[in-house]
């Protein structure tokens, strides 16, 4: 299973075939349209299953499958944080709980960027398996702004997470440590001397044993779609 977040920084529709290019079984697309604005053309492969959440037609979060997973909610009323959203993806052969993310400003002010994650994870602490889960998506965070949040820093969401054996896939696969990630997955205003690295996939120990690799979409290959690049997951499963 091939699975990909990307921020997209709006208007999917157009700029679709170039991540399709990578032949993803699951896509997670922050800033992506509503559905009814996803008009792709001709020759862009369509999506078998959307699911799409946010107010703003233009700029909500969104996964699709174009292979044969299912994606449903994990309970009817599970949209109790706007942009971190608990569901099932499932085939014939395998079931896996996602946490799909991008840690905006929502309208809940006392809860930015990763302060809401952290707080999702204790309201969706049941959704939190030990096996067959994985969080994915623009979580708009790094350790090295850990002093700016006295509770629910990017520290203690990691540390939370990892008492879950749920760990970083990137930080798994290439042995970097948080807060000193080589290769950057946002460069401010497509500034290159302006990386970051806030963009994740955390996966429970039974799935990172099944990766095959990671990779991060390089600079000048999608400076001229997004400030964000992709972060590329392939699983053995």
């Amino acid at each position: 299973m091939k699975i990909i977040t990307w921020n997209c920084n709006m208007a999917f529709r157009k700029k679709a075939s170039f991540i399709l290019l990578e032949n993803p079984d699951i896509i997670v697309v922050p800033e992506c349209e509503h559905p009814d604005k996803l008009i792709f053309n001709d020759k862009t492969i369509k999506p078998k299953e959307i699911k799409w959440f946010g107010k703003n037609l233009n700029k909500g979060l969104a996964i699709l499958s174009f292979s044969d997973f299912k994606i449903e909610l994990l309970e009817a009323d599970s949209q109790a944080f706007e942009y971190v959203i608990p569901l099932r993806i499932y085939n014939e052969s395998i079931s896996l709980n996602i946490f799909i993310v991008w840690a905006c400003n929502p309208k809940n002010v006392s809860l930015r960027y990763i302060e809401q994650v952290w707080e999702a994870l204790d309201v969706f602490d049941t959704h939190l398996r030990n096996y067959n889960t994985i969080l994915i998506g623009d979580f708009n965070s790094n350790k090295i702004w850990d002093k700016y949040y006295r509770i629910g820093n990017h520290s203690q969401v990691v540390e939370k997470l990892g008492k879950k054996n749920i760990i970083s896939t990137y930080h798994s696969f290439f042995h970097e440590e948080q807060g000193n990630e080589s290769l950057p997955t946002l460069f401010l205003f497509r500034h290159q001397n302006k990386p970051y690295h806030v963009d994740y996939c955390f996966a429970s120990q039974d799935l990172i044993f099944k990766i095959k690799k990671v990779e991060v979409g390089m600079f000048e290959n999608w400076k001229h779609l997004s400030d964000h690049m992709p972060l590329i997951i392939d699983f053995d499963l």
